[in-house]
């Protein structure tokens, strides 16, 4: 035996099986030390006034009224702003766009712009929509910020789910006479509908806890009234978490926890939902 196949492959196999399921193991161990962490430090501080209650000065005083508020109302604008678009897109890239050079660019850079560090695309917001635009540190500027911020990720998951969708389909839908389009609504998109929920679960994911961009673009951290349009001043749990995380006192510390541990779980619900969604709409197609 040579000296480079000392280790057999079925050996190397084994190392490597092991050596992953350690990684895997260290990661989980890890994450749940944090969990556990901030559920102890933040669990007796959850009740009802602490979700009623305006930011304060007084941590005991204090609660995430405005800025689940504020969450909610962001996230529901930004996805208004983002689906349609980043859905048409990926439809039009895969069905309608030429196999070109130019193409070719495009991709590359919708792909290159899903890794970008999201306080780049606070730099863009703040620069495109608070001051170009005039929208001020307004909700509708930090909606249309995460918008970009999340839109990539929505178009390349849209693509490839469109994509994994069998070409027999689309043939087979030609033979009976149906035009492009009825190909599209009818055969393909609730073929890859699952797919398309999947990016879309990932995308609400990344904006749900960004908090560099809407810095960027001057969401407040202190906000005593909730948004009633697109065009006010807002904060977010997120924002409101780094507040409190900035204050010496140890009470603002345990708010802190409570209000991570209230994001990862609106996430969770979130997540859940979705997957739901996807399950049973896959158990449809199928049927």
């Amino acid at each position: 035996m040579s000296k480079k196949h000392l280790i057999s492959p079925k050996v190397q196999d084994t190392l490597f099986k092991y050596f992953a399921i350690f990684c895997t193991a260290l990661a989980l161990i890890t994450l749940l030390v944090l969990l556990v962490d901030i559920t102890i430090k933040g669990i007796h501080r959850i009740n009802w006034s602490f979700f009623v209650n305006l930011p304060s000065r007084h941590p005991e005083e204090s609660g995430i009224y405005t800025a689940l508020a504020g969450m909610v109302s962001l996230l529901v604008l930004t996805l208004i702003i983002s689906l349609p678009i980043g859905i048409l897109s990926g439809i039009y890239l895969q069905e309608y766009g030429k196999r070109n050079k130019l193409a070719k660019f495009i991709e590359i850079n919708i792909s290159n712009l899903a890794g970008v560090p999201s306080v780049i695309y606070g730099i863009l917001g703040l620069q495109l929509f608070v001051r170009t635009a005039g929208f001020g540190n307004s909700i509708l500027s930090g909606a249309l910020t995460l918008a970009l911020l999340i839109m990539p990720v929505i178009i390349v998951s849209t693509r490839e789910a469109i994509k994994a969708v069998p070409d027999s389909l689309r043939e087979a839908a030609f033979g009976l006479g149906a035009t492009k389009w009825q190909t599209i609504r009818r055969i393909i998109i609730p073929a890859s509908f699952g797919g398309i929920l999947t990016g879309i679960i990932l995308s609400i994911s990344r904006a749900i806890g960004e908090t560099a961009p809407l810095i960027v673009v001057g969401a407040l951290a202190y906000v005593p009234f909730i948004p009633e349009g697109p065009m006010d001043q807002y904060t977010s749990l997120p924002i409101q978490i780094f507040n409190w995380t900035s204050r010496p006192q140890q009470g603002f510390i345990t708010n802190a926890a409570a209000g991570i541990i209230v994001l990862l779980l609106f996430t969770f619900i979130l997540n859940g939902a979705a997957i739901y969604l996807r399950n049973r709409w896959y158990k449809k197609t199928a049927i």
